[in-house]
């Protein structure tokens, strides 16, 4: 297989099979594989992910509710959020709320992913006191609520630090944060397509302080937006160096920047963006995730919503194990213009899988097992 690839990355995906880690600066070369290199990497990220988990691919039945894009911030690559004094600005009631958690626990899902814009003038006790009312609505409902840039606006708006924030929403039943908010974990990046937003250290102090409190969290990147080969590299490795840290990832979900209506590419707000990542940096993005956290991070996700079916099926022959959630109402990449829908039944979900030859495995939040699927449905 690494006969006919160039001898660094021959000598680095052999390395990564006989368990050496690889190093951003060896990442960095891996995202310029081409023709037969690229298949080599594709083999080998497979290959490793066979090794840890063999031929199971999970998912889980869940449903977003973004139940506000009111939103004191303006990011580049998001068309979701809405002033406050937008007509189309929207703030579900807490009814509504409940009342969508409830139809999703009736219909199979163990989880609520709850997520939504920073409201001006926000009670700083908004994110907990939801979380007590869903889970005393909704006791055996998993919460997987609030990214990193909600969970430091509620402790700015409450004045409190960001361990007591935290401390209180595990209290209320929140039982793991998204690690979204990520983007790339580079200053520079950050201040020049999102000005203004959660920095690098303050992310970092949430997800390593939510770990240290026994509250798992997933991570994210996104990318396609013009990032360098160098940046995505060295993002993946450092957060490989906090989960060599905490522990507390669950997964790793690359998240392809979806371009046709994120106002940085639209409406040309920032200099130099790309039309989101091309089918090949897809497949690398994920391959080089499998390689880099081997031995760290065990589940890598590809995003049916920003992929769609057929190319997620064929990221689980490139490393991935995981299809994420049914999702239901996930509002954010479609505003942005993902074409891909709000929703995917389970079975549609299993007959993908199955489609590839691997076994569908419907998982809990945190990767626990619930059904394994050997034969239909």
């Amino acid at each position: 297989m690494l006969d006919a690839v160039e001898p660094d990355i021959a000598r680095i995906l052999d390395g990564s099979l006989g368990g050496r880690e690889v190093t951003a600066e060896e990442g960095e070369r891996l995202f310029e594989a081409d023709g037969p290199a690229l298949t080599a990497l594709t083999t080998t990220a497979d290959e490793l992910r066979r090794r840890v988990n063999g031929d199971a691919v999970t998912y889980v039945v869940n449903r977003n509710i973004n139940f506000t894009n009111v939103c004191i911030k303006h990011c580049g690559f998001c068309a979701f959020s809405r002033d406050h004094r937008e007509e189309e600005g929207y703030f579900l009631p807490l009814n509504e709320i409940i009342r969508r958690a409830r139809e999703a626990w009736e219909l199979g899902a163990s989880e609520v992913c709850v997520q939504a814009g920073l409201p001006p003038k926000m009670e700083g006790s908004l994110y907990i006191d939801l979380t007590r009312e869903l889970k005393r609505e909704l006791p055996d409902l998993h919460i997987h609520g609030f990214s990193p840039e909600e969970v430091l606006y509620g402790a700015i708006r409450s004045r409190w630090s960001v361990e007591e924030y935290l401390q209180a929403l595990k209290d209320a039943g929140v039982g793991s944060l998204p690690g979204t908010s990520a983007e790339i974990l580079d200053q520079a990046v950050r201040d020049r397509i999102s000005p203004g937003r959660i920095t690098v250290e303050q992310w970092t102090d949430v997800i390593k302080t939510a770990h240290r409190l026994g509250i798992p969290t997933t991570s994210t990147i996104m990318f396609g937006f013009g990032e360098t080969n160098a940046q995505r590299s060295a993002h993946v490795a450092y957060i490989r160096d906090i989960q060599k840290d905490t522990g507390g990832f669950t997964e790793f979900v690359p998240l392809s920047f979806v371009h046709e209506e994120a106002p940085m590419f639209f409406r040309k707000t920032v200099e130099g963006v790309s039309a989101g990542a091309t089918g090949a940096e897809v497949v690398r993005m994920h391959a080089i995730a499998r390689i880099m956290l081997h031995g760290w991070i065990d589940n890598i996700q590809c995003s049916w919503v920003k992929e769609g079916p057929k190319l997620s099926q064929l990221l689980l022959d490139a490393g991935c194990n995981d299809l994420g959630g049914t999702l239901v109402n996930e509002s954010i990449s479609t505003a942005a213009g993902a074409p891909h829908g709000q929703l995917t039944p389970p079975s549609d979900l299993r007959a993908w899988v199955r489609d590839m030859g691997r076994v569908p495995v419907e998982r809990t939040t945190t990767y626990a097992v619930r059904r394994v699927f050997e034969t239909e449905p």
